[in-house]
C-alpha cells in the first residue's frame, strides 16, 4: 500500500493517497463495482481540489476577518439602497466588468460590504485582491525599477476583482495620483474595481492636489459604475455610546 500511496501522490491524487485505507475499506464494505469506486474517487478528489483552491484564493485575496452581511443592521443608516447592495453581493456588476463605488462617512459599513462582496467573488471562483489605497500606493511607490513597477501593474491588472478601500482618508501627491490612474486605466472596461470612499467625487481633487490626472481618474471610475451612497451616523459611535451607557447603569446599581 505504501508504494500505491506514493504513486497516487505522484499523480496528484493526494486526497486519495491520504485516505487510501479508508477508501478501500468503504469500497469493500459497500461492495462497489469498479465504476462506482472510480466515481467516488473522482468526486472526492474534485471536492478536495475545490476546497484547496478556495483556501488559496482566500489567502491571496487578503480580505482578512470580517463580519457577515447577516450582522448588518439595515435599519440604522438613514439612506441605503438595499436592493443595489444585494445586487452587488450577487456580483451583477462583475459580470459586466463594471465598477462598484461605496460612498459613506466613516463607520457606516462600507468596508464591511466591500469585504463581503470580495468574499462572494472568491466563492464564485474569481481571483481577488483586497487592500487599502495606502497599501496599494505604498506597494507601487516601493518599486525601485521600471521593470518592478510594470510587474506590479500587471499583478494588479490580472486579478478578476481588485478592491481598494479607504480612498479619501489621506492626501497623495501627483506621483501617487498617476500610479492610481494607471491601475484604473489598465482595468478600465476590462475588469472590475470596488472602491470605498468617505468623500463625494466633487471632493476627490482634494485627495490629489496638483494632480492633472485627477479628473481623468474620476471619469474612468464612474463610467460604467454602480455608485451606492450610504448616509447616517456611525455604527461604531452608536455601539460606543451604548457601551458607555451600560457602564454607567452598572455603576449606578
Amino acid at each position: 500500500m505504501s508504494s500505491l500511496t506514493e504513486q497516487l501522490t505522484t499523480l496528484g491524487l493526494r486526497h486519495t493517497a491520504a485516505h487510501l485505507d479508508d477508501t478501500v475499506s468503504l469500497a469493500t464494505r459497500k461492495r462497489w463495482s469498479p465504476t462506482q469506486l472510480l466515481e467516488y474517487l473522482a468526486q472526492t478528489e474534485e471536492a478536495e481540489r475545490s476546497r484547496r483552491s478556495l483556501e488559496r484564493r482566500l489567502a491571496k485575496s487578503r480580505i482578512g476577518r470580517f463580519k457577515s452581511m447577516a450582522d448588518f443592521d439595515w435599519g440604522w443608516p438613514k439612506k441605503i439602497d438595499r436592493e443595489a447592495v444585494e445586487a452587488a453581493l450577487r456580483l451583477d456588476f462583475l459580470r459586466e466588468s463594471h465598477n462598484l463605488v461605496l460612498v459613506a462617512p466613516q463607520g457606516l459599513g462600507k468596508t464591511m460590504i466591500a469585504q463581503n462582496v470580495a468574499y462572494q467573488a472568491v466563492l464564485a471562483g474569481h481571483s481577488v485582491l483586497y487592500l487599502t489605497a495606502a497599501q496599494l500606493l505604498l506597494d507601487l511607490c516601493g518599486q525601485d525599477s521600471a521593470r518592478g513597477l510594470d510587474a506590479k501593474f500587471r499583478h494588479y491588472s490580472a486579478a478578476s476583482l481588485v478592491v481598494v478601500d479607504e480612498i479619501g482618508y489621506l492626501s497623495y501627491d501627483s506621483r501617487n495620483a498617476d500610479l492610481l490612474f494607471q491601475i484604473i486605466s489598465r482595468r478600465y472596461e476590462r475588469k472590475s474595481l470596488v472602491l470605498t470612499t468617505n468623500l463625494a467625487f466633487s471632493q476627490w481633487p482634494g485627495i490629489f492636489p496638483n494632480a492633472t490626472s485627477a479628473t481623468a481618474l474620476i471619469d474612468r471610475v464612474i463610467h460604467h459604475a454602480e455608485i451606492i451612497a450610504i448616509e447616517g451616523e456611525s455604527f461604531r459611535k452608536r455601539e460606543a455610546e451604548a457601551a458607555q451607557k451600560g457602564r454607567r447603569n452598572r455603576s449606578a446599581t
